[in-house]
């Protein structure tokens, strides 16, 4: 048995009851009293267990089912033609699989390369655009195939990352007043381009021959991640009780975890869950990730409602570059800076 099945939770239905379903309906159509309400639910969701589902999210179902497609359409490429758009200095590309492994991670010791391969999409940046210009660091731009080798994928890839960026970006006052902040008060921490990526994930059925993984045990180093999944299991996460629960597809939903940078900013109040994948059966997992995070060049800090003199805090104010810098480097395999940079924190 795989780590999964050894600690799987012994009530599968009560575990599964912990997970919220939080309805962004009266939100997004501006009722009464709406932000506090869902602020109050994520508050709720984020200290308990850090991960939940949103429905009427504002997302049609044909757009998501189009974006797994275009994922298929890719990940069918020949593996040369996925090599010519290799990831770069800033993680945006296509990375094979065993080319990274989650060495930043405590929640388990990972020993082995993740089998999955992943193509990466952020904000797209013409080559006129400043930061392209300048080249700075984490400010780049899209690596795409050719139209004539993949038709319509570009258009149909950054449709789907767009409707994904604005809902990221309408959680993020929500977010503000579950760390008891006013709602305004991470508004510029997100301007400019926020730091958003779309991981486009393919895993094949995992060959566990001892410490295998599709993904290693481990948290988001992400203020927010919003998953897509089909209907292929194989994420697991992993309980205040220690016991892990694959939780379950439900149609019409996204999960959502909340990652180490809002843990930061909590102080520790809220809980980025480790999670993990482990691919069984003989069927491929596809999976659509997107990571919703400040811009790089504005400070990661302890919200002032989050810290008093009997409970300082518990994190030094940081760069969210350099932060990324140090996430990149422990984790994937092409960083010049692989293995050489020590994390100051690390979250289990």
């Amino acid at each position: 048995m795989n780590l999964f099945q050894q600690h799987a939770a012994r009530d599968a239905h009560a575990a599964v009851a912990q997970l919220p379903v939080i309805d962004l309906a009266p939100y997004l159509s501006g009722a009464d009293g709406a932000l506090q309400n869902l602020a109050d639910e994520i508050e709720d969701a984020c200290e308990r267990i850090g991960f939940f589902y949103i429905k009427n999210h504002g997302v049609s179902e044909d757009l998501i089912a189009q974006a797994f497609a275009q994922s298929r359409r890719f990940h069918a490429l020949p593996l040369e033609s996925k090599l010519g758009l290799s990831l770069d200095e800033n993680n945006i590309g296509y990375m094979p699989m065993n080319a990274s492994m989650q060495a930043h991670s405590t929640v388990h010791k990972a020993t082995t390369p993740n089998q999955n391969e992943s193509f990466f999409i952020t904000h797209d940046r013409g080559p006129d655009h400043p930061d392209v210009v300048k080249q700075t660091p984490l400010r780049g731009h899209n690596h795409w195939p050719d139209e004539e080798t993949i038709p319509g994928f570009r258009a149909g890839v950054m449709a789907y990352f767009a409707a994904l960026n604005a809902l990221g970006h309408s959680l993020v006052q929500p977010f503000a007043v579950a760390l008891g902040m006013d709602a305004d008060y991470l508004d510029e921490s997100f301007a400019d381009e926020n730091n958003a990526t779309l991981r486009m994930l393919h895993y094949p059925p995992t060959l566990v021959a001892g410490n295998d993984f599709g993904t290693a045990p481990h948290t988001d180093n992400s203020f927010m991640t919003i998953l897509a999944r089909m209907d292929v299991p194989g994420l697991a996460i992993r309980l205040q009780s220690g016991e892990w629960l694959a939780p379950p597809l439900i149609p019409g939903t996204f999960l959502v975890n909340i990652g180490n940078m809002i843990r930061r900013m909590s102080n520790d109040r809220f809980l980025s869950t480790p999670h993990g994948v482990i691919v069984d059966g003989a069927q491929d997992r596809y999976s659509l990730a997107y990571f919703h995070s400040p811009n790089p060049y504005r400070m990661i800090e302890v919200a002032p409602a989050c810290m008093d003199d009997e409970n300082p805090a518990k994190y030094e104010p940081r760069l969210y570059a350099d932060l990324m810098h140090e996430f990149y480097a422990a984790n994937y395999f092409h960083q010049k800076d692989h293995g050489t940079i020590e994390m100051k924190n690390r979250y289990d």
